[in-house]
């Protein structure tokens, strides 16, 4: 979300000068409740209460709001049920970060501590007095929020899957050394299926090549290596635990192979309604333009992104929220470059997936991450320098509505005829 020190100066996306009205409210969210507080033009508190989390408390907090004369309200986060309501009443909606907010509480307290009736009123009082620098939410396209959403489970899954199959390997080491190295990936279809059926060291000793090729061909194995290579392998790992004890560690692989392959069936059922959300979005052709993208990467892009083109009329505005930027500070005669840390984490990961494949299947690409890698730096600010050379491509394409033609990048067609030149 954007932050006071990164809101654009774009005239279509400012706030009034003064709050319709004469008051400004905050509501600090929670799961159970939401404190709210509203202030009048000279930032006295003039009403205070709070609404349960439930349908009910968010019906009474807009007849509320909207009883008192709020038409603007400020809140830490962009998107949920409270976010939703209050767009649909009607209502402006200022996002100040959950960072900002930490920040802003030692304007009114020394201690700085935590206390939501209190957060209400810091919201509430820095929407009427920081004005200029604040932008009101506008929301994405519901497509593009349900994609958004199928994205974000695609990759917590992943990790979740990620997670699983590192607990598999270490109980396998363990208790049944011979699957681990079997295959490809220990999370891979044929392994999973392998350990379904050939659970502890006991079942694996039944195995010969023959059986093991017969296996093979009735699960439909897609891979070339010979059965008895795979025997090999079985036969040269460690024994494992065997009789009661291996069949107490089958158990466990058991239960870590059914979990493994119902989250495998969810991520792929995962990627096919991704692939339907993206492919009928307005926004798909531009970026299944780009380099190495396919509906996946593009849908991930798209959904992280957005839509609404006034959120960030400029490309700089992007590569900040997105943190490929560096953060510069500076005091007399040190300036400082670090790390941006205040950034859509999700959005950064999301550009950097991206940028760091790109260098593949595009030259120019390949050439600024080759430059930063000589000056010295690591891949993954390589990355994200490289990132950021994009996200300037991307918006421009973006902002026009026209998918990315190498053809048209006049940075791009440099490189290629530097690359010519040089070989002739």
């Amino acid at each position: 979300m954007p932050t006071i020190t990164d809101l654009s100066t774009d005239p279509s996306s400012e706030l009034p000068p003064f709050p319709p009205g004469g008051v400004t409210a905050g509501v600090d969210w929670a799961s159970t409740d939401h404190a709210v507080a509203v202030v009048d033009d000279t930032g006295a508190a003039i009403d205070r209460f709070t609404v349960s989390a439930k349908a009910s408390g968010l019906r009474e907090l807009v007849t509320h709001l909207t009883g008192a004369g709020v038409q603007e309200v400020a809140i830490e986060r962009c998107d949920g049920q409270v976010v939703d309501a209050l767009l649909a009443a009607g209502l402006t909606v200022v996002v100040i970060s959950p960072n900002q907010l930490a920040n802003l509480r030692s304007r009114y307290r020394t201690s700085g501590n935590k206390d939501d009736r209190f957060d209400a009123y810091v919201l509430a009082d820095t929407l009427r007095t920081d004005r200029t620098r604040l932008r009101p939410l506008i929301p994405d396209t519901p497509a593009t929020v349900a994609l958004r959403s199928a994205v974000r489970a695609r990759k917590d899954l992943l990790a979740h899957r990620i997670g699983l199959a590192n607990q598999l390997r270490a109980h396998l080491e363990f208790f049944y050394p011979g699957p681990v190295g079997l295959f490809t990936h220990l999370d891979a279809p044929t392994s999973l299926r392998f350990l379904a059926r050939f659970t502890c060291q006991d079942d694996a000793d039944w195995l010969t090549p023959a059986r093991l090729a017969t296996w093979l061909r009735s699960t439909g194995y897609p891979g070339r290596s010979d059965p008895a290579k795979l025997h090999a392998h079985l036969e040269a790992a460690p024994r494992g635990a065997t009789g009661t004890a291996g069949a107490a560690a089958a158990t466990v692989t058991t239960a870590l192979v059914t979990a493994l392959t119902t989250i495998a069936a969810q991520v792929h059922a995962l990627e096919v309604h991704i692939t339907d959300l993206f492919r009928a979005h307005p926004d798909a052709p531009i970026f299944l333009s780009l380099p190495r993208t396919q509906a996946l990467r593009g849908g991930r892009l798209l959904g992280e992104i957005g839509d609404c083109r006034a959120r960030f009329p400029t490309p700089e505005s992007l590569a900040s929220l997105a943190g490929v930027t560096p953060s510069t500070r500076q005091s007399g005669k040190v300036k400082i470059t670090a790390f941006r840390w205040a950034a859509d984490k999700q959005l950064r990961d999301a550009v950097c997936d991206f940028a760091a494949d790109s260098r593949f299947a595009n030259p120019w690409a390949a050439h600024i991450y080759d430059r930063a890698r000589a000056r010295g730096h690591r891949h993954p600010h390589a990355v994200r320098i490289l990132a950021r050379a994009w996200l300037h491509v991307i918006w421009r394409c973006w902002q026009d509505h026209q998918p990315y033609d190498p053809a048209r990048h006049r940075a791009h067609r440099t490189v290629l005829d530097h690359q010519t030149t040089t070989a002739a």
